[in-house]
């Protein structure tokens, strides 16, 4: 009994267990919060909806299966922007407000969990770096809330303007897409009915780019004036998501420009605000101008691509990350020119990072393969919906393609798993299943195989 008492007490995660063990937590109690009568209108949902809502919340993904506008009182509307906030900041950033609030010492062991929620390579500077992700969110939310509430002002009164701004600056900003405009019955779902909107346009589009880039490169940024340099992941991450934008706007105003279902109606300059949104929140914010359903397949198609990259590193979004498509980039370049090593803006990669960057992308390609090849048998819809919803949920975009709210229980909870693996990452969560691995002792000879 002491014996087994002894290595009980030995038990202590790793810092993935704690993010994957922390993540299970917040969803199963915003599970029971959302099941409960308070947070419906009517009957409360299921179980297995309350789930899929509060997985979609907490992995920041914005996957609906009930119309959060109509369906939801203001107490399940307020829960589900709660686990909006905790998933987008993660629960260990809240946690560590809390420590500083009540002016606690962070431990070391703790600053461990803070580096692998932040995707640092390093404890250097872990705490700053969380006091910086706290201020610059609230500070960003709270502009984008002024905003909105300013704009929406012009049509409610100033309690519901000011409710409705701070719900989708914050909604928007982590990248979770939720909405409430399903509570107008005149109007269509996420921001279509302010498609020639120059102002909901803009400020969405900069929460989302701001949320996408990573609170590691905002910081770069702000403090560029002093420094007068960028980091190298601030360079490439810039770089790669400009590029992106620039693509996806193209690439869908070729494709939708004569579209009569999308943005055949509109003129050129609303079109290209169009296509830009299109193109930013395709990454991973899920909020959208145009209707996802009516775009052409070659356009949704490319979406799908679009998703499956997401955002930066340390943000608020899914996906393999733009740096890790800069990182497979490099690597195809430099063997295409015959060099032996991967530079990006001057500067040696190093294997590990390469080694990284294939292992997620293959991980995570086999991942949307498989899932798409179970739904495929177990729901009725066309191919490029289940590859859309479960990209989209996988890379925690929550764009839809109108599939969602007609999945069966199995599929629910399928793409309540993709959702889940995504926010933490197919890596991370290996790491977590898996003990902590021994050093190998020995390698093994050299092999030879033929390539290509």
């Amino acid at each position: 009994m002491l014996q087994f008492a002894g290595k009980v007490k030995k038990f202590r995660p790793t810092p993935p267990q704690v993010l994957t063990y922390g993540f299970i937590v917040i969803i199963l109690v915003g599970t029971i919060l959302l099941a409960s009568g308070p947070a419906n209108t009517g009957n409360p949902m299921s179980y297995i909806d309350a789930l899929f809502m509060a997985t979609s919340a907490a992995c920041v993904t914005g996957l609906t299966t009930v119309n959060v506008g109509t369906d939801l009182t203001h107490f399940g509307q307020v829960v589900l922007l709660l686990l909006v906030q905790i998933g987008g900041l993660g629960f260990t950033t809240m946690a560590s407000l809390i420590a500083i609030v009540l002016r606690r010492r962070i431990s070391f062991r703790e600053r461990l969990i803070l580096q692998e929620a932040m995707n640092q390579s390093t404890l250097e500077g872990i705490v700053p770096l969380i006091k910086k992700v706290i201020y610059y969110s609230l500070v960003i939310e709270g502009c984008g809330a002024l905003l909105f509430s300013a704009r929406f002002l012009a049509e409610m009164h100033i309690g519901q303007a000011i409710y409705f701004g701070v719900f989708h600056s914050v909604s928007i900003f982590n990248n979770a897409g939720f909405d409430l405009f399903g509570m107008f019955p005149d109007r269509a779902s996420s921001l279509i009915h302010y498609v020639e909107d120059p102002l909901i346009n803009i400020v969405s589009m900069l929460l989302i780019v701001l949320g996408g880039l990573g609170f590691i490169v905002i910081s770069d940024l702000i403090t560029y004036r002093i420094n007068r340099k960028l980091t190298l992941h601030s360079k490439v991450v810039l770089l790669t998501s400009a590029a992106l934008i620039v693509f996806g706007t193209l690439v869908i105003m070729i494709f939708e420009y004569t579209n009569p279902n999308t943005m055949g109606p509109l003129d050129f300059v609303h079109k290209l605000f169009s296509a830009m949104l299109q193109s930013v929140s395709s990454r991973s914010a899920g909020v959208s101008t145009l209707d996802t359903g009516s775009l052409r397949q070659a356009t949704q198609f490319m979406i799908v691509l679009l998703m499956f990259v997401g955002a930066a590193p340390g943000s608020t979004g899914g996906g393999i990350k733009v740096t890790t498509l800069a990182v497979l980039v490099g690597a195809v370049y430099t063997m295409a020119r015959g060099r032996q090593d991967v530079v990006l803006f001057r500067n040696r990669l190093d294997q590990d990072r390469i080694h990284k960057a294939i292992t997620l992308t293959l991980l995570s390609f086999f991942l949307i393969v498989i899932a798409t090849m179970v739904l495929s048998a177990t729901e009725s819809a066309p191919f490029l919906s289940i590859l859309f919803e479960v990209t989209s949920a996988f890379a925690t975009t929550g764009m839809s393609a109108g599939l969602s709210g007609n999945l069966t229980t199995f599929g629910k909870l399928f793409v309540v798993l993709l959702m889940f693996v995504g926010r933490l990452g197919p890596v991370t969560l290996a790491f977590a299943l898996t003990s902590t691995p021994e050093k190998e002792k020995f390698r093994h000879p050299e092999g030879r195989i033929t390539i290509g």
